[in-house]
């Protein structure tokens, strides 16, 4: 799984330091290191957005990428830094569930805990892993050394809820994890997760969002149904979401990330 690329995401922003002292750390360490930004604009503290954004874009890179996500409200506590890997990518950044949308799209992932000094800076700040130990964590595995030299594996480690819906027999539960700039809401609810109940497009089903319920209709695109009428629709990362023709869903259904969704046929 040799590759030298690494992305980087964070809820930093790009008006202060933080981004480029990463990205300063990762060449130090690994000269060759090819970087690239997913996004520097979640919303800070957002977890539910930067796992959806990781999810969203990690398929599409190289296989052996090395994915860092530090959107981090519990930095400096007990909660741990980890690298995730599964048969593709490794992912680096903290327990806190926001690797883990991405990494459990497959086959179940390898998890370790980040505790060996050697592969950290000499001085850890309590309040940016992002530099001290993440960006350093990155830079060795794309030089090669791997995950288990760093600590040892584990199998306790935050597995969100967003990251799996409970399937029954005729519904499926899930929640927002995301709502974009066009008022879509971006649900949890794979094209898979439908498969697996046999929804079938065209199909009306019933939605709650929160504690609004709407029959929609599962169609292929936003202009089967005629200006302002909501429609549910597998968008462009294959997660289900519901929509409305040239209107805003979010606002409409006064939705927002871990509302619950609940469907029904």
């Amino acid at each position: 799984m040799e590759n030298r690329l690494i992305t980087l995401l964070s809820d930093f922003g790009l008006r202060d330091p933080y981004v480029a002292e990463m990205k300063g750390v990762i060449l130090n360490i690994c000269s060759e290191a090819k970087i690239v930004d997913i996004s520097h604009e979640i919303e800070k503290f957002d977890v539910h957005m930067g796992a959806f954004l990781l999810a969203s874009a990690a398929p599409y890179f190289p296989t052996g990428t090395i994915h860092v996500a530090v959107i981090d409200p519990g930095v400096g506590t007990e909660r741990c830094p980890i690298i995730v890997e599964d048969e593709r990518f490794r992912f680096v950044g903290p327990d806190n569930g926001v690797l883990m949308l991405a990494a459990s799209q497959r086959e179940k992932p390898r998890v370790y805990i980040i505790e060996n000094r050697k592969f950290m800076l000499p001085n850890v700040s309590s309040t940016f892993h992002g530099r001290d130990i993440f960006a350093p964590a990155a830079a060795y595995l794309a030089r090669g050394r791997s995950a288990s030299e760093m600590g040892r594996e584990t199998s306790s480690y935050v597995m969100p809820s967003f990251a799996q819906p409970s399937l029954m027999k005729n519904s499926i539960c899930g929640e927002v994890i995301y709502t974009d700039g066009f008022g879509n809401i971006v649900t949890n609810i794979s094209a898979g997760m439908l498969d697996r109940i046999a929804f079938r497009k065209s199909e009306t089903l019933k939605c709650m969002i929160g504690k609004r319920s709407v029959a929609l209709d599962l169609l292929p695109a936003y202009g089967n149904v005629s200006k302002g009428k909501p429609l549910a629709i597998l968008g462009s990362h294959s997660f289900l979401e519901i929509s409305i023709n040239q209107g805003n869903a979010a606002r409409e259904f006064e939705a927002k990330a871990g509302d619950p969704i609940r469907l029904e046929r």
